[in-house]
């Protein structure tokens, strides 16, 4: 990249820092701007910058981001909070989440039958995780019922890593597709990381949320210090998992939500430093997706690929959702709510971008072109629709 191309995107970081609280009003979401932007800059970039740089810059910014996503998200998560409100997002969770990996392996394979039903799984997986930052205004409108508010920030902060082991399964399988495998040994290695990460992440999660307590109660550690602490926990338990050999993201993800429930005192800190010095990383990956993801992707895009992307976003989301949520008390207008509000945007992103520089397989244009529009479509159609839809919701729920 060349200095003037680098400093163009320090002003655009600076520039929406600046701004942020105004932007925050309007419907211009940071998402929509950074994929805007990296958009726009995209052909200099491919043209100006190394290649093998490029994509080993892609892939670190990726595994850096999902590691503090996972931590941070799960680690917002407190079971004694949830303990009055917990029905909802437990369905979505429990029963919803995997219709939507089924529902959205069928249609996919459906539509396209020729992929194999191992790209149809891994498609559907890499496009179940839902990220609530894309319609922000959502989760923190006055208008939103709290209940529906809390659900969609469990959901978003829970699914991704939950839908984690499916990404693995399905970017295994289908790259064994390729050749000549041992698919029982590919299994039985999926299989062990997905047991063993767990196990680092419970370990690293309790054994710090401990020791922050013990100091933090001898008065101990600097306000300043516990954002480092938060990065540290995350990134051991990342490597403590691929030292015993299981699933690093696996294992975030369990130390978070391990961490979260454990620790006695305010976890601001972690939510301080993703909404601070982490949003550059968020700011990063949405400017990575719009400069090389979305343009790659749609070069092979399709009628197909349309077709699917529109589903993705409507029926295999929605219709899970609602049959998640049948039996539950609320009322249609926010059962639909729940089933519109599943955004598709930094998990599937990073997902992809990991999957693909660490397998192959078979037909990768085509998945990279479905994930991107899907990205791209939600990234516009939520981001635009959360004001409106959010003071709507809260007019229908209003009592008469």
């Amino acid at each position: 990249m060349t200095p003037f191309l680098a400093l163009a995107v320090l002003v655009a970081f600076a520039a929406y820092s600046l701004f942020s609280k105004a932007l925050g009003r309007s419907i211009l979401t940071l998402p929509i701007l950074f994929t805007a932007f990296g958009l726009v800059l995209s052909r200099p970039l491919t043209m100006y910058s190394d290649p093998g740089l490029l994509s080993e810059g892609k892939r670190q910014l990726a595994e850096v981001t999902l590691i503090l996503v996972l931590f941070s998200d799960a680690s917002h998560v407190r079971f004694r909070k949830l303990a009055s409100s917990w029905t909802i997002p437990a369905r979505m969770l429990v029963i919803g989440m995997p219709l939507t990996v089924a529902l959205g392996t069928a249609v996919a394979y459906g539509l396209n039958p020729g992929s194999g039903l191992a790209m149809a799984l891994l498609t559907a997986a890499l496009l179940t995780p839902t990220d609530a930052a894309l319609g922000q205004s959502v989760v923190t409108s006055p208008d939103v019922p709290g209940h529906l508010a809390r659900s969609i920030n469990v959901e978003s902060g829970l699914n991704d890593g939950l839908a984690l082991p499916f990404v693995l399964f399905g970017a295994i399988l289908a790259s064994a597709t390729m050749g000549p495998a041992d698919t029982h040994g590919l299994a039985l290695e999926a299989i062990t990381e997905i047991v063993l990460a767990p196990v680092a992440g419970i370990a690293v999660g309790w054994i710090v949320a401990r020791l922050l307590d013990w100091a933090q109660n001898h008065d101990m550690t600097a306000e300043a210090a516990t954002g480092v602490i938060f990065l540290c926990t995350a990134f051991a338990a990342f490597l403590l998992a691929t030292l015993i050999r299981g699933n690093g993201f696996i294992a975030a993800f369990v130390a978070g939500m391990t961490f979260g429930n454990t620790y006695r005192h305010d976890i601001h800190f972690v939510r301080e430093f993703m909404e601070g010095a982490g949003q550059i990383l968020t700011m990063s990956a949405f400017f990575v997706f719009g400069a090389f993801l979305l343009p790659d992707g749609l070069r092979h895009v399709g009628d197909g690929t349309v077709v699917l992307a529109f589903l993705f976003l409507t029926i295999v989301r929605v219709l899970p959702i609602f049959v998640s949520l049948a039996g539950s008390g609320l009322p249609t207008h926010e059962k639909l709510f729940l089933g519109w509000f599943g955004p598709r945007g930094l998990a599937s992103i990073l997902f992809t971008l990991i999957m693909i520089d660490e397998f192959d397989f078979p037909g990768e244009e085509e998945l990279l072109a479905c994930v991107s529009l899907t990205v791209g479509m939600s990234i516009l159609l939520h981001g635009l629709s959360a004001n409106p839809l959010a003071t709507r919701i809260g007019r229908m729920s209003k009592p008469r």
